[in-house]
């Protein structure tokens, strides 16, 4: 009985004393969340909408030479 006694207190000894181990009396460091920036996508210098004006013109233009002949 005395064995079982011994080993028992041993083992809560053992438990108690890793627990207190774990965190230690620093203070807790709090790092910032990682936040991933999602790349831009690449766009053209040139808008869309000038393309359409221009081939527009160029169509007009060339619909305008094309009657006087």
């Amino acid at each position: 009985m005395r064995i079982t006694t011994t080993v028992a207190a041993a083992a809560s000894i053992a438990v108690l004393s890793t627990s207190a181990f774990a965190g230690g009396m620093a203070p807790e460091v709090m790092e910032p969340p990682v936040v991933v920036e999602p790349m831009a996508e690449p766009t053209s210098s040139v808008s869309p909408t000038y393309i359409v004006l221009g081939v527009l013109a160029a169509l007009l233009i060339a619909a305008a030479v094309s009657e006087s002949d």
